[in-house]
């Protein structure tokens, strides 16, 4: 063994006495016979030409009196450190031939620093026995006979725990709560929030994009809100305004319907029906698109006893855009009173007898209101309109002969 922080490079005015701990003598042990201490009678430096103790030289007697020269004089180097081997100068193999039971060696302790100490500097290692914290396990025999090969096998030597490998990795509670579905649920629900908090960012875009960003998504979302709007101003159908056409808002009708409906006016009962068309003009200047009914029912109301007079249906029917287009809604004028004297009979009566009848030659008209309930295509609800008509003739005359 090398000496222990010794320095080689020899003085010739000698050299101080290292002060260094582990440079001195340790304290004597046990084993003074194995190794004994250093000999006082200075080493014979082999390096050297010749030996200043055992011959003389006219220079060397001029430098040193004493017969020896720090140039060539081993004691002139620090004192040289004990020699001790690393595990106590026993050879493990031969100890273990000798003795098999004796207790294996353990590789983990010393790094574990819970083996046998075999340093005996600063006295420690002096109480190894009562120090060591490492004890391997005693043999035990089997109580019971082995019932397999394997069971032999395994009771010919004692284990040792402190050397057993764990069976199998070493999960953490984090990494077993990850195993199941409510942790595959929480991943899942933590990488969905990092990728919102990211894309909010704009760091990524959506649906593994780039461009998909939280800016892109705002301008796209206000051009398409601007595009429904353009095409709702386009396409939504606006309620028209309605009115009578011409001067006769109720002219006679023809054909199946008139044949259906029977005109008379009948004192007792007081009950009066007649068929009859009203001509309505429709004003569609504010659509820009075609307009489609998809029905309309009508009603016609007398204004002065606030009484329903007639009814009517009108069909399916498209008007153009930006026009006052004139349609015909059929009526099935009826009305029944108490009696002759209903002023609403007698009203509407007046305006349809003969004019023969009358002194002056005039046939007297009557005030109604008609009211339209229209359901337009485009639209969720049904929409209402109404006109007026004053003094408004009856579309036919009464034989003179009625009474």
């Amino acid at each position: 063994m090398d000496y222990d922080r010794k320095s080689t490079v020899s003085s010739f005015y000698g050299a101080r006495r290292s002060t260094d701990i582990l440079n001195a003598n340790p304290p004597a042990t046990g084993r003074r016979s194995q190794y004994a201490a250093p000999s006082a009678r200075p080493r014979v430096d082999s390096a050297s030409s010749f030996y200043a103790d055992r011959q003389s030289r006219a220079s060397h007697d001029l430098l040193n009196q004493h017969g020896q020269s720090a140039g060539y004089n081993a004691s002139s180097f620090f004192d040289a450190g004990r020699q001790e081997p690393v595990k106590g100068g026993v050879d493990e193999e031969e100890a273990a031939e000798a003795e098999p039971q004796a207790d294996s060696w353990d590789i983990y302790a010393d790094f574990n620093n819970v083996g046998p100490r075999y340093s005996t500097a600063f006295g420690i290692g002096q109480r190894q026995a009562q120090d060591s914290s490492y004890h391997q396990l005693p043999s035990s025999a089997p109580t019971s006979a082995p019932k397999s090969e394997a069971d032999v096998e395994s009771t010919l030597t004692p284990v040792e725990l402190v050397t057993v490998p764990a069976l199998g990795p070493e999960w953490q509670r984090s990494e077993l709560k990850s195993m199941t579905k409510a942790g595959r649920r929480e991943l899942k629900g933590a990488e969905r929030k990092a990728k919102w908090k990211a894309w909010n960012r704009g760091d990524i875009g959506l649906f593994g994009t780039k461009w998909f960003t939280k800016k892109f998504l705002v301008f796209s979302v206000f051009g398409l809100c601007v595009l429904i709007g353009i095409t709702l101003a386009i396409t939504i159908p606006r309620v028209p305004a309605i009115t009578f056409s011409g001067s006769n808002p109720l002219t006679q009708i023809s054909g199946s319907f008139n044949d259906s409906i029977p005109t008379e006016f009948s004192r007792s009962p007081a009950n009066f029906s007649f068929p009859a068309y009203a001509n309505v003009q429709v004003d569609t200047s504010s659509n820009i698109i075609p307009l489609t009914f998809n029905s309309i029912n009508a009603q016609v109301w007398y204004t002065s006893t606030n009484m329903q007079v007639a009814t009517g249906y009108f069909g399916k029917k498209t008007l153009p855009a930006k026009s006052f287009p004139v349609i015909q809604i059929p009526l099935n004028f009826s009305y029944v009173a108490t009696n002759d004297t209903d002023p609403t009979w007698v009203a509407w009566y007046d305006a349809c007898k003969n004019v023969a009848t009358d002194a002056n030659g005039v046939q007297p008209g009557v005030n109604f209101e008609l009211i339209l309930n229209m359901d337009i295509a485009g639209l969720p609800t049904t929409q209402s309109a109404s006109a007026q008509a004053a003094n408004a003739g009856c579309p036919f005359q009464l034989p003179v002969n009625s009474q």
